[in-house]
């Protein structure tokens, strides 16, 4: 496993899952599948969420990997599941640590634009978010079509005036974009926010030193 698949992880989960608008359709429990890039290769993310919770899952290479986090993001999980070398790890971020990755992400000021188009079946709209850390602007597309829990460890597009379609996450200070292509209302299956039996639980410096490093 790549030392980078830890931090691809929680910048994705930090950045990744933070909505809420005024909206439409008001999805209570389900799904999101987002398409990103992670060290230079396509991933297809299942972001299962309701109102108390959220968990992020991807495959990279040959581990599967599982974000759990609270609504309020007092707690954090990461699972990694690599069958092939018999790996059931379950790393335990501290409220301190939360703490310490979110505060690496950027604070942004939100400036409606007058674009708009159609991504993957929702209607969106464009808003320039400027990170008044570095100064650094980002286009995002938001919709009004639907509106999900604000579940995930940071409210950095909490106020962005919709639901983030198309935007950036971070992680160890890059940017990648991605991609909602759809949401789906569904039960979301028992266990699904919690940790398995089986797995070890480690710290998150375990789970850096298991990468080959914590970048």
């Amino acid at each position: 496993m790549k030392g980078k698949l830890f931090t691809a992880a929680l910048g994705l989960v930090l950045s990744a899952t933070a909505m809420n608008a005024s909206a439409q359709k008001v999805y209570k429990e389900g799904v999101i599948t987002i398409g990103a890039s992670m060290q230079g290769q396509s991933v297809d993310i299942k972001s299962y969420f309701r109102a108390d919770s959220s968990a992020t899952a991807f495959n990279a290479g040959p581990a599967s990997i599982k974000v759990l986090t609270d609504k309020d993001a007092k707690s954090m999980a990461i699972l990694v599941d690599v069958p092939v070398a018999s790996i059931k790890k379950a790393a335990i971020a501290t409220p301190a640590e939360v703490e310490e990755e979110q505060a690496k992400l950027p604070v942004f000021d939100f400036t409606p634009g007058t674009e708009k188009k159609v991504i993957n079946g929702f209607n969106c709209k464009k808003v320039v978010a400027k990170d008044t850390k570095s100064g650094k602007t980002y286009d995002i597309w938001v919709t009004n079509d639907v509106t999900i829990p604000q579940t995930g460890g940071s409210k950095i597009y909490a106020k962005a005036g919709g639901v983030p379609i198309q935007y950036s996450t971070f992680q160890n200070g890059q940017s990648a974009e991605v991609t909602v292509k759809s949401i789906v209302e569904q039960k979301v299956p028992a266990g699904t926010f919690g940790i398995p039996s089986d797995f070890e639980k480690i710290s998150l410096d375990d789970l850096k030193s298991m990468g080959g490093g914590g970048n």
